[in-house]
């Protein structure tokens, strides 16, 4: 129950109600007003002043100051005159109606003044988007104008320019002509022309000279020709290479010892596995158990997918993806540390550290770097991370979920 407050003062005027209320110490901030009409409410826990109005008051006019220790309320009258009192004697289930005629009131107004500022909001964004475009098409035009006066500008410039062109050029057909000499007479050139037509007459009454010395001049440019190179055809032969890195870049002797691992993983076969024999051939098959647990994984039967991948192992305990595929197995079904031991013997299988295995060591030091996590061996797990960040540098994701580890780190030696 709050402690009513009754200690309060109020003086009035022909049309104004004051009313001060002392608020016992509390601090403003945790004062809660509710005024109506004709019901006023200050409540400042575990003070609560109530008081039911013997007149109506303006609502809307109504003012209140926090502060000093006192909550003061202005109240101008709708009807002028003085009151004999100010509150008045109403039973209870006139007050809880009051009390609730209040509420609702105030919950309206609220209601009322959320759609107004809503719509305010509104109407303000359509105006600004409507400024804007006004801007926007305002801006265009002066761009626009801005074009076609320049545009109009080249447009003489080229007029001017073509217009000079053509005057230059009729100059300059003006200056050659005068420059030009005078045509000579037909006579002269005749004369001129007769020694030349004796020259020819004297060369056609001796062809047979004329063609012998073109035959051998033609004769002598044939023996100065050198003779035609000839073809051959050069071969050339690559060395043969598994992995896609150049020669000079990669380690042959981890590359070699890697792949005679991987042929030794394809012809080994376990021989003392009597009680499979019951299993048909493809079920004794470790790739197809794989693919099989795989199919599982990604249905989300992780537990088939662990006995697909336990049987497989079984056969050929050489292949590292079934282990590490157990592994992820493992971590969905919360069983962390087995999760840890299958990535370790992944990692074990995955060596020596070439190209070809650098997925699947990423994906073993991610899942034993999560396991770690989980159990909160947060300097073991960022180890891993480090790890498949040196695989893949440019993985922003492990990047990210190392930094969180590192935080995590850093958090809880701060707080230690």
């Amino acid at each position: 129950m709050p402690l009513l407050v009754t200690d309060y003062s109020w003086t009035q005027t022909e049309s104004t109600v004051y009313i001060s209320v002392p608020l016992k110490g509390v601090k403003p901030a945790r004062v809660d007003v509710l005024c109506t009409d004709e019901y006023l409410k200050v409540s400042f826990p575990p003070f609560l002043c109530e008081l039911f109005l013997s007149q109506p008051v303006e609502e809307e006019k109504s003012v209140a100051k926090l502060g000093n220790g006192a909550a003061v309320f202005t109240l101008p009258k709708q009807t002028a005159g003085l009151w004999e009192k100010l509150s008045r004697d109403v039973d209870k289930s006139k007050q809880r109606e009051i009390r609730e005629e209040a509420i609702l009131k105030t919950q309206n107004k609220a209601v009322e003044t959320t759609k107004a500022r809503a719509t305010k909001i509104q109407q303000d964004k359509k105006y600004t988007l409507e400024t804007m475009m006004k801007l926007e098409e305002e801006e265009r035009a002066r761009i626009q104008k801005i074009k076609d006066e320049e545009c109009a500008k080249a447009s003489m410039e080229l007029e001017a320019w073509k217009k000079n062109q053509r005057r230059l050029a009729e100059e300059e057909e003006a200056r050659r002509r005068l420059q030009e000499p005078p045509v000579q007479k037909s006579r002269p050139v005749h004369q001129q022309r007769e020694p030349e037509k004796a020259c020819v007459m004297r060369a056609s009454n001796n062809p047979s000279k004329t063609e012998g010395q073109t035959t051998s001049r033609n004769m002598q440019k044939q023996k100065d020709l050198p003779p035609p190179r000839s073809a051959g055809c050069i071969k050339i032969s690559f060395t043969p290479r598994v992995f896609s890195t150049a020669l000079r870049e990669s380690r042959v002797p981890e590359e070699e010892e890697w792949l005679r691992k991987q042929a030794e993983v394809r012809r080994m076969a376990n021989a003392d596995l009597a009680q499979l024999d019951d299993l048909k051939e493809e079920e004794k098959n470790p790739d197809w158990l794989k693919d099989k647990g795989d199919k599982l994984f990604r249905t989300g039967n992780y537990q088939a997918a662990v006995n697909a991948y336990d049987l497989a192992i079984k056969l050929n305990r050489r292949i590292p993806a079934l282990f590490s595929n157990r592994a992820a197995c493992h971590l969905k079904l919360r069983n962390l540390h087995k999760a840890i031991e299958d990535s370790s013997q992944a990692l074990e299988l995955l060596t020596p550290a070439v190209t070809d295995n650098a997925a699947a060591r990423l994906k073993a030091h991610v899942r034993r770097g999560t396991a770690f996590c989980e159990l909160e061996l947060y300097v073991e797990g960022l180890q891993d991370y480090h790890a498949a960040l040196k695989i893949d540098p440019n993985n922003q994701a492990l990047r990210a979920d190392a930094d969180k580890i590192r935080e995590i780190i850093q958090g809880t030696m701060s707080s230690s």
